[in-house]
């Protein structure tokens, strides 16, 4: 056995084999013992256990070109030395950052001499040996000449076979990854997706590829081009409304993030069959978020639209705590996130007020490459799945269901210092909508041909139930009556593709729908709620996520004119009914909607086919408004402008500065420091966790002087 062994590995082909399936074997320990890549089914686990071998056949095949035996061994092990040592490195640096080494990470040499020295010594351990013991053993066989040298020049033919073979490999590998995960790299959704269907190898030439091309852009920036920004801010800058500028001066910031969750469901009832009564029942679908909706305490606008693009949930964060868009392809979280200059609204506001941020949400902080952005954004922690028991019993692909999330995130909330900016990200109202079973399965399916639509209802009552919980809270602790709370809809939940199939439960017809009807469907739940206030209402100005941050700032005491933000205060009396969408053919304003090509009155829906004189002026007029605000957001995003933005007040960040390691230990170290003087929830509590106030409906029962449920309740509860 051992003389064929020897043999085999004694000829070139049959050496660069053996070091193909060293090197595999440690890539699978690094993939199920190192990483977390956060399988969800046996198909992305299969992908797992094949992508190294293409990949690695490709780099080690390249020796068999060479003639000379001494430079084809040589050059043989140098690749796999290198392989091996970018194998481990980022072994070495998830295990801190929980991520992969990217180009932009190697050319901050700060934060690698970090993560690949001081975090190496302290995170070896005995199993980090498995990296290098093949070495010994490869040394071994050759000096005991098992592995003798091969003097017989490998054909050129032959390794242009090998090279093919390998490329051919990866294509199908690439085919494969397609077909569970579609626009793996053109939208970019993880550097965790990349290496979890395609291997390490070709994440690192992916990242350099995306690296080089949002460097060339970039490379072409001027200082002045900054002019053409601060002359579009200064020109659409709408001024505060006097009756709200300020109205929530100092208070705690709290975003709830409703996940794919479109306008429609507010007020909505669901018609469905009764299991006990075995009779036609109204359900209502989301009764917390609609009394919000209608609350005194309340501004709430029906006419918010989404403005995202490819980058989904992470072109809305963009657009929400920044505004400006997203890319017109792929993420710019992913793209330009880890590298550009923001103004952000954690920044401003730890600037500014001297309010603590934090992001709380149960998926991979690489996801969306957040783990990178939210430090140039200034986010002084994330808490992201590490930080929460996650398992198949509360979790599903996209991370922890809402009510864990929230229930589990007080332990972290309670010791950040106030006034503080906190932004809670739900997926339980993710696609494909499923169901959950037991107590959470309470609220019935849709009974139409798409089983999509179907389970969209039962998650929204769900989330709608998880919000109520976390509100009770807030009103338990305390907290409520000195914060303000923005609860928006990230985008659509619905495709337009299945539209039609929704008609019928939207009283419409099928084979008239329209694409008006899509455009209104891009509508999604915007509502800031600030206790206390009586001057609630529902707003029908037309916008959209990118005047977010105007508006909330302007709430705050805070005027935005110096920043280079290209929304406007949905509050003001100078906000512009306009509202451009990601593509630059869509806009919807107060009384025309441009959608698909095709013009509509907005207020009717009725198709508008030969406009007269005053109406193609208004056409064109916001065709040219549109565009001017995408191309300026273009410039910024793409050049990078905001590093030319001229002094406003704020300094700038430095992303060293940031780890999200730990959380939880910093925010005590900094409230023990601060003593008396810290206004943390648990400082407030008499230095008591307030965990327990975390309550149900049989709670409230007990306890009807916390008048928890002032606004509402929910269709399904149950205690986590």
């Amino acid at each position: 056995m051992l003389k064929k062994f020897s043999n085999i590995v004694s000829t070139r082909l049959g050496f660069t084999a053996f070091l193909v399936l060293l090197f595999w074997l440690k890539s699978l320990f690094a993939y199920f013992f190192k990483f977390d890549l956060d399988f969800d089914n046996s198909f992305q686990i299969l992908l797992a256990i094949l992508n190294p071998l293409a990949s690695t056949l490709l780099l080690l095949g390249l020796a068999l070109y060479v003639k000379n035996t001494k430079l084809y061994y040589s050059l043989s092990l140098v690749i796999y030395f290198i392989l091996t040592l970018w194998l481990f490195s980022n072994a070495t640096y998830f295990g801190e950052f929980t991520d992969f080494i990217t180009v932009n990470t190697m050319l901050a040499s700060s934060k690698v001499a970090a993560g690949l020295g001081q975090s190496a010594l302290n995170l070896f351990n005995f199993t980090d040996l498995f990296f290098i013991i093949d070495f010994l053993i490869i040394g071994l066989l050759m000096w005991r000449k098992v592995i003798r040298f091969d003097h017989r020049a490998f054909s050129k033919r032959a390794g242009f076979a090998i090279t093919s073979l390998s490329i051919l490999a990866f294509t199908v590998n690439l085919f494969m990854a397609e077909i569970d995960r579609p626009e793996l790299l053109s939208r970019g959704f993880s550097n965790t997706y990349v290496v979890r269907y395609l291997g390490l190898v070709p994440f690192t030439v992916y990242d350099g590829i995306n690296t080089y091309k949002t460097n060339q852009v970039r490379k072409e920036a001027k200082p002045t081009d900054v002019a053409e920004v601060q002359k579009y801010v200064s020109d659409n800058h709408a001024k505060p409304n006097p009756d709200t500028f300020g109205i929530a001066k100092g208070k705690n910031v709290i975003y709830i993030h409703l996940e794919s969750f479109q306008q429609f469901l507010i007020n909505y009832k669901l018609k469905a069959i009764d299991p006990t009564t075995k009779q036609e029942k109204e359900y209502e679908v989301t009764p917390f978020l609609n009394s919000l909706f209608g609350s005194k305490e309340t501004f709430a606008f029906d006419n918010f639209f989404h403005q995202v693009k490819a980058g989904k949930t992470s072109d809305a964060e963009t657009l929400m705590e920044n505004s400006f868009f997203g890319l017109t392809q792929g993420s710019f979280f992913v793209s330009n996130g880890g590298k550009n200059t923001f103004q952000s609204a954690p920044d401003i506001l730890s600037q500014v007020g001297g309010y603590t941020s934090a992001v709380f949400h149960g998926n991979v902080g690489s996801f969306w490459n957040r783990n990178e952005t939210y430090k140039r954004l200034g986010y002084n922690y994330f808490f992201d799945q590490t930080y929460f028991n996650v398992d198949k019993s509360n979790s599903f692909q996209y991370g922890l269901h809402d009510k864990f999330l929230f229930g589990d995130s007080i332990e972290y909330l309670e010791h950040l210092q106030q006034p503080f900016y906190t932004k809670f990200i739900t997926v339980s109202n993710h696609y494909p909508y499923v169901k959950f079973a037991g107590d959470e399965g309470g609220f019935p399916l849709a009974t139409t041909s798409d089983d999509t639509i179907n389970g969209y209802f039962a998650t929204a009552n769900y989330l709608d139930t998880a919000v109520k919980e976390f509100f009770d809270y807030l009103k338990a602790s305390d907290v409520y009556k000195n914060s303000v709370i923005v609860l928006y809809g990230d985008h659509y939940g619905i495709s337009n593709s299945r539209n039609p199939q929704l008609a019928e439960l939207l009283g419409k017809n099928k084979e008239t729908w329209s694409s008006y009807d899509d455009a209104m469907l891009q509508r999604v739940p915007y509502m800031i709620v600030v206790p206390g206030m009586d001057k609630g209402r529902v707003d029908h100005t037309f916008g959209g996520e990118i005047d977010n941050l105007p508006t909330l700032l302007h709430l705050l005491g805070i005027d935005n004119s110096k920043y280079p933000q290209l929304g406007q205060d949905l509050l003001s009396p100078d906000h512009r009914s306009l509202l451009a969408m990601r593509n630059t053919d869509n806009w919807v304003s107060s009384t025309l909607t441009n959608y698909s090509g095709r013009i509509y009155k907005t207020g009717t829906g009725e198709e508008i086919t030969n406009p007269d004189p005053d109406t193609k002026k208004q056409i064109d007029a916001n065709n040219k408004q549109s565009e001017l605000q995408l191309k300026i957001s273009d410039a910024i995003t793409t050049g990078d402008l905001l590093r030319f933005w001229p002094s406003d007040g704020l300094k700038p960040i430095d992303p060293n500065d940031y780890n999200y390691t730990k959380g939880l230990q910093k925010a005590k170290v900094i409230e023990k420091k601060l003593g008396d003087a810290s206004t943390s929830i648990f400082s407030q509590n008499g230095d008591k966790t307030t965990k327990d106030l975390w309550q149900t409906q049989s709670f409230q029962a007990l306890h009807p002087e916390l008048n928890l449920s002032q606004a509402g309740t929910s269709g399904s509860s149950a205690k986590k």
